[in-house]
C-alpha cells in the first residue's frame, strides 16, 4: 500500500509545471498584453487628438491676433495695450506681444499694459523687460511655432508667430493657454479604463482557469487511461467527447486498447493451451516411465510396448515444439529474403515426399499442374504450406478416399487447391479451423498425431506474402483449402533476375 502510494505521488507532475498552468499562464500573458494596449493606446491616440487640436486652436488664436496687430505700421506700447485692451483674451491664460527685439509691449498677465500705471511712473525694469521665449525667438524669425503637454494632469499649450507688415517682421504675438477640463476628462478615461481592465482580468482569470482545467482534464483522462491499460487492464475504454484532435486520440487508444486486450487473449490461450498440450504427452511419458520402474515383473513384451509408447508420446512432443517454434518465428522474425518460386513445382516435392504416407493409409493423390504459376516468396515457406495442407488431407481421410492438389493461375493471382474426400468439418467449426489449438474432432486429432497448429502456420505464412487462405466443405463429403498467392508478372521476374 506504501509502495503504491509512493508511486502515485512520484507520478504526479507539480502543478506549475502542468499543462494546466500552462496553458492558463499562456492565456494571461496573452490577455495581459491586450489589457496593456487597452490602457496605452487609447490614452496616447486622445493625447494626441487632443495635442493637435490644441495646437491648431492655439495658432488659429495668435493668428487672428497678429493679423489685428499688424495693420498697425509700428507697434508701440500704447497702440498695442490700447488694441488688446479691445480684443477678447478667448480664453487663453497669457498672452505676449513683443517689438522686433523682443521687448515686451504687452502682457496680459499684469496690470501695467492695461493703462494704470503712467508710463512716466513705470520703473526701468516694466520698461525694459524681454521675453526670452523659446516659441518668440522662433516667431521674430518667421515661424509660426505651436507645443502642447499633459503635465499634472492639466494640457498645457503655447503658441506664437510674427506680426509682419509689408513683408518686414514687426513684432510677435505669444500665447499660454492651461486647460484643466480636457485634463480631467484625460484622467477619467485613463481611470474608466483601469476599472474596466481590472474586471476583465477578474474574468480572463476565472475563465482561463475554467478552460484550461476543460483542455488538461480530458489529457488527464487519457493519461490516466494509459496508467490503467498499463497495469494490464485492457478493458478500460474512454468516452471521446467532441470532434477535435483529443477526440481522435481517444478514439486511437480505444482502437489500441482493443488490438492490445485482443492479443493478451490470444497471448493467454495460446500459452493455456500449448501447456495443455505439452502437459499430455510429457504426462503419459511420466505415467509410462513410472510404471516400467514400480513394476519389476514386468515382461519384456510389455516393457517394449511401454517404451515405444513413451516415443511416440516423445515424437508428439517434438512435433508441437516445433510447431510451436515456427509460428514464434513467424511471429517475431521478419520474412526471408524472396525470390520467384515455381507453385507447381514446390507442391510436387510435398507430394512425393507424403505420398508413402498416402500409400500406406490407402488414400490416392491426384495431381494437376498449370505452367506459369510463378510467385515470390521463400521456397522453405511454400513447401511448408503445401506440406501441412496436404498432410492434413491425407491424415483425415478414410481408406480408399482421394486428394486432389492443383495450382492453377486465376488473373493477376496463383490458386493451390488441395481438396480430400475425407470426414470434413461441420459449417459452424469452419471460421476456427485456422486458430491455433483448435481441433474439430480431439480424439481422432491426437490419434492421428495432430497438434492443432498445422493450419495456424499455413495461415501466417500466407499472409507473410500478401496471401490469402479459405476453408469450406466439399460436397458431398471432405473438404476443400484453398490458397492465393500474388502471381509474379513476367517483367518483375526479368528486374529481379
Amino acid at each position: 500500500m506504501g509502495q503504491s502510494d509512493e508511486k502515485k505521488q512520484r507520478k504526479k507532475v507539480p502543478f506549475f509545471d502542468s499543462l494546466q498552468a500552462k496553458y492558463a499562464m499562456s492565456y494571461l500573458v496573452i490577455f495581459a498584453v491586450v489589457l496593456v494596449l487597452l490602457n496605452t493606446y487609447p490614452v496616447l491616440a486622445s493625447q494626441d487628438l487632443l495635442f493637435a487640436s490644441k495646437r491648431d486652436s492655439l495658432k488659429s488664436q495668435t493668428a487672428v491676433i497678429a493679423s489685428t496687430l499688424m495693420e498697425l505700421e509700428s507697434l508701440t506700447e500704447d497702440q498695442v495695450v490700447r488694441v488688446m485692451n479691445m480684443l477678447d483674451d478667448m480664453g487663453l491664460k497669457h498672452i505676449l506681444v513683443t517689438d522686433p527685439a523682443g521687448l515686451v509691449l504687452y502682457d496680459s498677465l499684469t496690470d501695467d499694459w492695461e493703462g494704470k500705471t503712467p508710463p512716466e511712473e513705470k520703473t526701468e525694469e516694466q520698461k525694459y523687460r524681454y521675453a526670452l521665449y523659446q516659441e518668440i525667438v522662433l516667431a521674430l524669425r518667421g515661424n509660426d511655432v505651436a507645443y502642447s503637454h499633459y503635465v499634472n494632469q492639466v494640457f498645457v499649450s503655447t503658441a506664437a508667430c510674427p506680426i509682419v507688415y509689408r513683408g518686414m517682421i514687426i513684432g510677435a504675438v505669444y500665447a499660454l493657454e492651461v486647460d484643466e477640463a480636457q485634463g480631467a476628462l484625460l484622467q477619467s478615461l485613463q481611470q474608466n479604463l483601469r476599472t474596466i481592465s481590472l474586471v476583465i482580468a477578474v474574468v480572463i482569470l476565472v475563465m482561463s482557469g475554467i478552460f484550461s482545467k476543460m483542455l488538461t482534464a480530458r489529457m488527464a483522462a487519457l493519461l490516466s487511461a494509459i496508467r490503467i491499460v498499463g497495469e494490464g487492464e485492457y478493458g478500460h475504454r474512454l468516452q471521446p467527447a467532441g470532434r477535435d484532435e483529443l477526440a481522435q486520440l481517444a478514439e486511437e487508444f480505444n482502437q489500441l486498447t482493443d488490438r492490445l486486450q485482443t492479443t493478451e487473449e490470444v497471448r493467454r490461450r495460446f500459452v493455456s493451451d500449448a501447456s495443455h498440450e505439452l502437459k499430455t504427452p510429457l504426462a503419459s511419458i511420466r505415467l509410462l516411465a513410472d510404471s516400467i520402474l514400480q513394476n519389476q515383473q514386468m515382461d519384456q513384451e510389455t516393457v517394449r510396448d511401454f517404451v515405444s509408447d513413451i516415443g511416440t508420446e516423445a515424437e508428439r512432443l517434438t512435433r508441437i515444439t516445433e510447431h510451436l517454434l515456427a509460428l514464434t518465428r513467424l511471429d517475431s522474425l521478419p520474412a526471408g529474403k524472396t525470390v520467384p518460386v515455381d507453385v507447381a513445382e514446390v507442391t510436387q516435392r510435398a507430394v512425393t515426399m507424403l505420398q508413402p504416407v498416402a500409400d500406406a493409409a490407402g488414400v490416392t493423390i491426384q495431381t494437376e499442374w498449370k505452367s506459369g504459376c510463378i510467385i515470390r516468396c521463400t521456397e522453405d515457406d511454400l513447401y511448408q504450406v503445401a506440406f501441412n495442407l496436404i498432410e492434413n488431407a491425407v491424415k483425415y481421410n478414410f481408406s480408399g478416399g482421394y486428394v486432389y492438389v492443383s495450382v492453377q493461375k486465376d488473373g493477376d493471382q496463383v490458386l493451390l487447391e488441395v481438396s480430400d474426400t475425407g470426414v470434413g468439418i461441420p459449417e459452424e467449426d469452419l471460421p476456427k479451423v485456422f486458430n491455433r489449438f483448435y481441433r474439430v474432432d480431439k480424439a481422432r486429432s491426437r490419434a492421428a498425431g495432430g497438434t492443432g497448429l498445422g493450419l495456424s502456420i499455413v495461415r501466417d505464412t500466407v499472409r507473410r506474402y500478401d496471401g490469402w487462405v479459405t476453408a469450406r466443405r466439399r460436397n458431398p463429403e471432405g473438404s476443400i483449402f484453398t490458397v492465393g498467392f500474388p502471381r509474379e508478372q513476367p517483367q518483375d521476374q526479368e528486374e529481379s533476375i
